[in-house]
């Protein structure tokens, strides 16, 4: 599967509108758990990958509750509305009780509406496969994680499946122009509609419209979920981008971290009209807390997304670059990954590829006389 350009470079989606003479301001919320070292280990590579930024520190989790009654502070709300960028770090969600999730209210509330979960095969970790190149492409807002649920008497409960028209179509339509803005070949719809006829039936149907005006240009399919996972464990190479209802994607983006060695590495992006939340797949792993053995990769990764987000697109490229690099020499990399740095040192090394990669373009434009 071809998705280069002629001259052998990745086509990158273009985000326009932002001014390179200025500082991208934008939000950064550390999370809770492992999240302020990932954080601190991802602003940094971030910074020494040339482009400016102007860091709105916000704070969101369980240490807010007491203060503010919410692990999500209107203010962070604010930050992000008015900076229309974040960088999250995990959040703790409590299991079975307490407060609702914050990646969720997040979505909701900014409206996220598109969750971005790239799964890209890395050199140097050991998995079941070389060559994985798959995208998954999960609606935000609706389906069973809306959140409409109760109790039907003492002995059970309720949840309710929303899925709608116009948030199939939106999603559909997000994933087909990600396909052609980024050299894809195949845009593959997941769904249960053998068995949830009006639903997921809806959500089918939605696509299977949005196809119609991409038709000659990115192919077009549909699985249903279940045969999807077979699949996937059988053939990734088959597929290309996935379009699923909000609890399949989720599940879906989950196996397809696995393929390509784990939730640690495994980035995300929550786009919407007017706000754009970078945050990684895994969770906050609270029982590793200021050990430095967290692996920063997927939050550097997420901050990769961003990077293409704001249109840095020759940042991006070197940052990802400089962290590959690094994996596949497989000396200070975190424990998960087969080395025996921290995640501090793991950015350090990442830091000085990028400090020589830079050193070295200096090098190589400047004046025949200067060297």
């Amino acid at each position: 599967m071809d998705r280069r350009r002629p001259d052998g470079r990745r086509r990158l989606r273009v985000s326009p509108g932002y001014n390179r003479s200025m500082a991208h301001r934008v939000t950064l919320i550390p999370g809770d758990g492992i999240g302020p070292e990932l954080a601190e280990a991802t602003r940094r590579v971030l910074d020494a990958s040339g482009v400016a930024f102007d860091w709105e520190v916000q704070e969101a989790g369980e240490a807010m509750l007491a203060a503010h009654g919410t692990p999500l502070p209107e203010p962070v709300l604010e930050s992000i509305r008015r900076n229309r960028v974040a960088l999250k770090g995990p959040i703790t969600t409590p299991v079975g009780e307490g407060f609702r999730s914050v990646n969720v209210t997040l979505r909701q509330t900014l409206g996220l509406y598109a969750n971005l979960r790239p799964a890209r095969s890395i050199d140097g970790l050991r998995t079941r496969y070389d060559d994985v190149d798959l995208v998954i492409v999960r609606e935000n807002t609706e389906d069973l994680y809306a959140g409409i649920e109760h109790m039907v008497g003492p002995d059970a409960a309720e949840s309710i499946k929303i899925i709608t028209r116009a948030a199939s179509e939106r999603i559909a339509r997000f994933a087909f122009d990600y396909a052609v803005a980024n050299g894809r070949r195949k845009v593959t719809a997941v769904h249960k509609a053998n068995i949830m006829k009006l639903s997921d039936g809806l959500f089918l149907e939605s696509c299977r419209t949005v196809a119609e005006d991409y038709a000659g240009r990115i192919e077009f399919e549909d699985r249903i979920v279940d045969n999807m996972c077979m699949q996937l464990v059988q053939k990734p190479d088959l597929y290309d981008v996935l379009v699923l209802p909000n609890l399949y994607g989720d599940i879906v983006s989950d196996l397809c971290a696995g393929l390509v060695g784990g939730l640690g590495v495994a980035p995300g992006a929550n786009i919407g009209t007017d706000a754009a939340v970078f945050e990684p797949v895994h969770g906050s792993a609270p029982k590793y807390a200021g050990q430095n053995k967290a692996n920063p990769t997927a939050l550097i990764l997420s901050g990769v997304l961003m990077l293409r987000h704001l249109g840095e697109q020759a940042a991006a490229e070197t940052v990802e670059g400089a962290l590959r690099a690094v994996i596949a020499e497989g000396r200070r990399t975190t424990s998960d990954l087969g080395g025996d740095a921290g995640t501090s040192e793991f950015a350090d090394a990442i830091v000085e590829r990028l400090s020589s990669a830079d050193r070295t373009t200096s090098d190589t434009q400047a004046p025949a006389a200067a060297r």
